[in-house]
């Protein structure tokens, strides 16, 4: 299993100069290559390495950061592709899809770029690096990072790492190969039921809050509509610093969220079953002061880290049908829209069971995780006559 280790590079002001002026090189020659790729009908990797490989080393490019510097455009077009397939960039014909064909990608000056281990090698116990530069190679190049991270970068870094800029401050974002967790055969299922009032609810009774995560976000905004409204120097400064805050708290709950519901299924040997969410912006529609909070809701994040903390831990994890779990009655599975008496009260009108809303959604979502896995285990092969 892939993940990604952020380390924060601290050089000195030397340093800093050379690794910025490489990037933003880097990135400049990319944008050179777009345009000749796009001219030519963005031509295969090969192709295009013929028409713009002599030129990047005659502008002070290693053979190594040439050769990476053409295999980023050619990857970043192939990306676009997928996207105008997939239709993420609306139908043919319309105004964004046009914008999107009509020129050449573009690559911001401080965008990632990638480096092997042939133009970057790590010094783990003195936490350094060295990297290329098109000023040369530097050496002692410091970096800072948790103890845990320096552990997964010393038993499992392997491949490139991609170097970043950030309001002027370098990452380097490791790949490790982290092996997976032999699975086990789970003895129950949890089922999580994501929203917005409870971030996450689960069937064996733990409950993430929104309330705290909501008003956050409420005070950033208006934080934001003051700033923008003021308009100063300042103002804006202040608003360039804060810009990420609000998403990297968003990151910090959804990884402790995700880190109890692993915790909890791996203590008592039991399944994850989730909801498949895929599409539900496009799916729903709500009135316009509710679309800012479900449009900043990073359900799938925290889908994401539940999936790759599970895989890590051996934990089995199922994906089902969200469709009428809130709905239907986890005792007697009668399903009708009446049944949701409001968000957080459910009254079944059949049976007449009381419960949590979310709670009752939760249990519906873990029937249906324990019926998809043993489906998943029944035989395919038809039964002979």
């Amino acid at each position: 299993m892939k993940i990604v280790v952020q380390v924060k590079l601290v050089p000195d002001a030397a340093q800093a100069s050379a690794v910025g002026a490489t990037l933003h090189t880097v990135n400049d020659r990319a944008n050179w290559v777009s345009g000749v790729a796009f001219a030519r009908g963005v031509p295969r990797e090969y192709e295009l390495r013929k028409h713009t490989y002599a030129e990047l080393k005659a502008a002070g490019l290693g053979a190594q950061a040439a050769q990476h510097t053409i295999k980023k455009v050619v990857d970043a077009y192939t990306t676009l592709r997928a996207n105008l397939r997939a239709g993420n960039l609306g139908k043919p014909g319309s105004k964004r899809r046009k914008k999107a064909e009509s020129k050449p990608v573009a690559f911001r000056p401080e965008a990632a770029h990638p480096f092997d281990d042939r133009c970057l090698s790590w010094q783990y116990d003195a936490q350094t690096v060295s990297i290329w530069t098109t000023t040369g190679r530097l050496k002692n190049v410091r970096f800072a990072c948790s103890l845990d991270a320096l552990k997964t970068l010393r038993e499992y870094r392997k491949g490139e790492s991609d170097l970043i800029e950030r309001d002027g401050v370098f990452y380097l974002m490791a790949v490790c190969e982290v092996p997976e967790a032999e699975q086990y055969e789970p003895v129950q299922f949890i089922g999580v039921d994501l929203g917005i009032a409870n971030i996450a609810t689960t069937s064996t009774g733990y409950r993430a809050a929104g309330r705290g995560l909501n008003r956050h976000r409420k005070r950033q905004l208006d934080l934001r509509k003051k700033l923008q409204a003021k308009g100063t120097k300042s103002a804006r400064r202040r608003l360039k610093n804060r810009r990420r805050k609000e998403a990297r708290h968003a990151v910090n709950v959804n990884h402790i969220i995700a880190k109890q519901i692993v915790t909890e299924a791996e203590r008592t040997s039991s399944g994850i079953a989730l909801e498949d969410l895929g599409g539900i912006r496009q799916r729903v529609r709500l009135r316009k002061p509710q679309r800012v909070t479900l449009h900043s809701w990073a359900f799938h994040q925290l889908g994401q880290f539940v999936e790759y903390k599970a895989r890590r831990a051996g934990v089995p994890l199922v994906y089902v049908d969200p469709a009428y779990t809130s709905q239907e009655c986890a005792e007697c599975h009668h399903i009708e829209k009446k049944n949701r008496v409001d968000q957080a009260l459910f009254i079944c009108r059949k049976c007449g069971v009381v419960a949590h809303a979310d709670r009752n959604a939760s249990h519906n979502i873990a029937a249906r995780g324990e019926a998809v896995w043993i489906a998943g285990r029944e035989s395919r092969v038809p039964v002979p006559f």
